[in-house]
């Protein structure tokens, strides 16, 4: 058996990861068998290594990690940030200042540098965050203060690797769309998730993030089969010798991949990888 892959990389949240937030035992077998077969598995994720560590540390994973959209390259066995790459905080002012003055108030969220980094937001995003995210669970009154002063002195007063932005009217699609009509020219702008529209150092991605990763282990994308399931994992397909979309990806990480695999709640890594592990 000749396995024809030397790196498989993953996306974790609607890839890897199911909707409990689990790998299946399947899942594990295909990926422990590829491992075996001589190739490395390295998570790829929009997560910061401070909301990545305990997912793969439930995972048993001590390779290399890719987090915060490519910002950092993490080390699980060493439990070690080996780089990191911040944002301009003045550009990030400049660019919400921008966005602001042609798209109206928006919620601001950054996160934080660092391997302990912490998500900080103001509360028109906090707001926002939970009104998409708990729907009619969230709280009430918070509507009430939507318009309240918003103070993002705290955002700006540490170092930081990416920023989030919420809308009260616009879809992610269309707040991306703006975002880079507006403000593409001097920061990357990209959709990691549901209500999760991102800025970033212009030309980071996670396929940045991956070269730097395979090049420490004598590898390139011409070794590499990846996995994602949203515009944010567009570079990593595209940078891989063979691009996987899960089923139920976003219409813009469909349109350049290789190959639809069913969803992360049924196994989508496992049916690609086994019959590659199993040729003759």
């Amino acid at each position: 058996m000749i396995f024809p892959y030397r790196l498989v990389a993953t996306d974790l949240d609607g890839t890897l990861l199911r909707s409990d937030h689990t790998v299946s035992a399947r899942t594990r077998a295909a990926l422990a068998a590829a491992q075996a077969a001589g190739a490395a598995h390295i998570v790829a994720t929009g997560r910061s290594v401070a909301g990545t560590r305990h997912v793969l540390d439930s995972l048993g994973y001590t390779g290399l990690a890719v987090c915060g959209q490519g910002s950092q390259l993490y080390h699980a066995g060493e439990r070690r940030l080996l780089t990191s790459v911040t944002l301009d905080r003045a550009l990030a002012q400049r660019a919400v200042a921008r966005l602001e003055e042609a798209l109206g108030p928006l919620g601001v969220a950054v996160n934080r540098d660092g391997p302990d980094g912490e998500v900080v937001m103001d509360e028109r995003y906090r707001i926002q965050a939970s009104a998409a995210w708990f729907g009619e669970h969230a709280d009430p009154g918070d509507q009430d203060r939507v318009e309240a002063a918003v103070d993002r002195g705290p955002l700006w007063a540490e170092p930081l690797i990416k920023l989030y932005l919420s809308h009260g009217e616009l879809t992610d699609d269309e707040l991306a769309s703006a975002a880079r009509n507006l403000v593409g020219s001097a920061l990357e702008v990209v959709i990691a998730g549901a209500h999760l529209v991102e800025l970033l150092p212009l030309g980071l991605t996670k396929a940045t993030g991956l070269s730097l990763a395979a090049r420490r282990l004598g590898l390139t994308g011409r070794d590499a089969i990846a996995f994602g399931d949203m515009p944010n994992d567009v570079p990593m397909l595209r940078w891989a010798a063979h691009g996987v979309a899960m089923a139920g990806a976003h219409p813009d990480l469909l349109a350049v991949a290789d190959e639809v695999t069913s969803s992360n709640d049924d196994d989508g890594i496992a049916k690609i990888l086994e019959p590659l592990l199993t040729a003759p």
